[in-house]
């Protein structure tokens, strides 16, 4: 008992380590989402649980840290592990038609993670949420627009209103993740 009591006190003292073990759980969380990969016929991007641990990197581990762990989800991708939806890895796949979501990510997390540091109120976490969420579909969309040639029609048609409803869930199981856990991750990672 008493063994345990220190060993928690030691890592959680080492601030390092303990960054390093949250940005770590955050790549691989963000990793195992993209695995939930379902393809829509009428679109090149598919549903993935991706950015709910985008999201939820932001709120728990800060601007820095979880920006930081989107950072790497994306290089580890580029570098040919096989991270990204579907198993898929390298530049051409942050090049295609999804790269403007994956880019989105570090921006997104950065300003979940801003916007949930000051109070931490529900109000604060729901604002934080919608526009992590907002950057990630204006980035893809964007995206799908200036470097695929869809018009604006077609990059709203496809790159956003289809995960407008899984967003909202994804949202509210979020918030409800973050209200339980702030104030123990503030401790761990402020």
């Amino acid at each position: 008992m008493l063994a345990g009591a220190l060993i928690k006190k030691e890592v959680i003292a080492s601030r390092s380590a303990v960054a390093l073990i949250g940005v770590t759980c955050f790549v691989l969380c963000t990793a195992l989402g993209a695995y939930v990969y379902i393809p829509l016929g009428f679109t090149p991007v598919p549903l993935t649980l991706q950015t709910f641990f985008v999201l939820l990197s932001g709120a728990i581990l800060g601007r820095r840290l979880g920006s930081l762990s989107q950072g790497a989800y994306l290089i580890l991708g580029a570098a040919g592990i096989p991270l990204l939806s579907a198993g898929s890895f390298g530049l051409a796949r942050i090049a295609g038609p999804t790269g403007g979501y994956l880019i989105g990510f570090v921006l997104a997390a950065y300003i979940v993670g801003k916007i949930v540091s000051g109070k931490g109120s529900l109000l604060s976490i729901i604002t934080a949420l919608i526009c992590g969420e907002l950057i990630i579909l204006l980035s893809g969309a964007g995206w799908l627009y200036a470097g695929f040639h869809f018009s604006l029609r077609q990059a709203l048609y496809m790159g956003i209103l289809p995960f407008i409803p899984g967003d909202i869930i994804k949202i509210v199981v979020a918030t409800l993740i973050i209200r339980k856990y702030l104030a123990r991750s503030k401790e761990l990672f402020s």
